[in-house]
């Protein structure tokens, strides 16, 4: 290779380095995948995928532990006779132990099971579920509600990996100023159907976890239009059920 020549090739390697390189662009993210990772960083539970936590709902102790995906939910409750019922939720399914030993059920209760423990936990760590692969979200519009401006987002499921409950519709309110999920409505088919509506309450940070309690409420006809629930608590028609109160809660987030 001649002298002309290598200085050809090393002003073109040259030329190569110092041009601009032609990337990819990121696709821009839509309205409502904005909103939603607004609201999981207000909420502190960007972490959640690799963490633990604990608490007690209506005197029966609930576990999570997640790591990236490989995950582990248990509930502890004491039945009629005295006996620790412990049902243990993970990748492979749901098992039961009575006082230490296996416990034989049936299919049909360990979906029950599965189903009750699972929805505790779904709950409890609201809005963090809302980027979950089976999620199909959709930005509705504005909506006031109790004299504030929400984001109002509905979320159906995927079949595939959306669970017993892919069927179910939900909607949320995310407050316009700091993304706070303060309201939520859900339409579910599970253990005879109904429609509940859900007001935050009790607002506090445990580890930097904003951890909410809420008010839960029902209307007269739970077969109405999903889409019109907000309306009907803005005029006060939906009757107060119970309150959902976590207690004991405990985080522990693995960085």
């Amino acid at each position: 290779m001649n002298l002309k020549t290598s200085a050809l090739l090393l002003s073109a390697f040259v030329m190569a380095c110092s041009s601009p390189q032609k990337t990819e662009k990121a696709k821009p993210k839509s309205k409502v995948q904005e909103i939603v990772d607004k609201a999981i960083a207000f909420h502190g539970m960007e972490g959640l995928n690799k963490a633990e936590f604990s608490l007690t709902f209506r005197n029966i102790d609930y576990t999570y532990k997640n790591n990236n995906g490989m995950f582990e939910y248990t509930r502890t409750q004491t039945d009629s006779i005295g006996q620790t019922v412990l049902d243990i939720m993970n990748n492979n399914g749901l098992v039961r132990l009575t006082d230490g030993d296996t416990t034989e059920i049936t299919e049909e209760k360990r979906a029950a099971y599965t189903r009750s423990v699972n929805s505790v936990i779904y709950f409890f760590r609201l809005p963090f579920g809302l980027n979950d692969a089976a999620v199909n979200k959709t930005y509705v519009g504005e909506k006031e509600v109790k004299g504030k401006t929400y984001y109002e987002v509905k979320v159906t499921f995927a079949q595939e990996g959306g669970g017993e409950d892919f069927d179910d519709v939900f909607l949320y309110w995310f407050d316009k100023e700091d993304y706070s999920m303060d309201y939520l409505a859900y339409l579910y088919h599970t253990d005879g159907g109904g429609m509940r509506f859900r007001e935050a309450i009790n607002a506090r940070r445990i580890e930097g976890v904003l951890i909410q309690d809420y008010v839960n409420l029902k209307p007269e006809d739970e077969r109405m239009d999903i889409m019109n629930i907000a309306e009907l608590y803005n005029a006060g028609e939906l009757e107060v059920l119970s309150q959902i109160i976590n207690e004991d809660v405990k985080f522990t987030l693995n960085k």
